[in-house]
């Protein structure tokens, strides 16, 4: 429990000998998520990286809107500190909403001075909660998971100022932040919000890698498909 927040540990048997810790953020469009949820791909990430994975059961919206989840995920990275893992040991990764919370967080660390992590992973990252990109009228009819309507009632029960850089990390002042490494499926109405993080990212002076997966739909990542 860090201060009443639910949250859990995931580590191997035979973990690498260096303190290295990955903070897991769960999707669900601010809304929705739990532990029983997260630590599935927490216990894969653990698996095939040998690092220890703390996750998290952020505040969700409505009944606790836009800066809890930005609090919580803050709380959750100033415990690995205290517990001794050095910011250059800690990366940070997310899927959907927890995507575009991991770069929140970034952008509130910078704003308070505090150590950055070393990286950050963003699954499908939900960086526009504005819905501005042009993927959501281009992959309208073929994102079987999404839709610009279903997004915007998320965005207005997290947040009544979706532009706001913290809510909208699309639109913050991204430099110097840590490489980044990026996952979104080609049929997502999302393909945007990543791809012109992408860029961003580039245009900042930051280091990005996004990889776009044909055919593929909101978050693929999480399923683990091989064809």
């Amino acid at each position: 429990s860090l201060n009443g927040m639910n949250a859990a540990w995931m580590r191997r048997k035979a973990p690498h000998k260096r303190r290295r810790a990955i903070l897991y953020c769960h999707g669900g469009g601010y809304t929705s998520g739990n532990l029983g949820y997260s630590r599935v791909l927490a216990s894969k990430l653990t698996h095939v990286t040998g690092c220890d994975v703390l996750t998290f059961e952020y505040r969700l919206a409505p009944e606790h809107p836009y800066p809890a989840a930005l609090e919580d995920a803050m709380e959750s990275y100033e415990y690995l500190l205290k517990k001794g893992y050095p910011a250059r040991q800690i990366l940070l990764c997310g899927e959907s909403a927890g995507g575009g919370l991991i770069y929140a967080l970034c952008l509130k660390l910078k704003e308070l001075g505090r150590p950055l992590p070393c990286g950050l992973v963003g699954i499908s990252p939900w960086t526009d909660l504005t819905s501005s990109g042009a993927s959501f009228e281009t992959n309208r009819d073929v994102d079987p998971s999404m839709t610009r309507e279903l997004l915007t009632f998320y965005a207005g029960c997290y947040t009544q100022t979706p532009e706001d850089p913290l809510c909208s990390p699309l639109f913050g002042d991204l430099h110097g932040l840590p490489p980044s490494l990026l996952f979104v499926g080609g049929d997502e109405v999302m393909l945007d919000d990543t791809r012109m993080l992408h860029e961003k990212l580039l245009q900042s002076g930051c280091r990005s890698k996004m990889h776009i997966a044909p055919e593929r739909w909101h978050a693929y990542v999480l399923y683990c498909l091989t064809e």
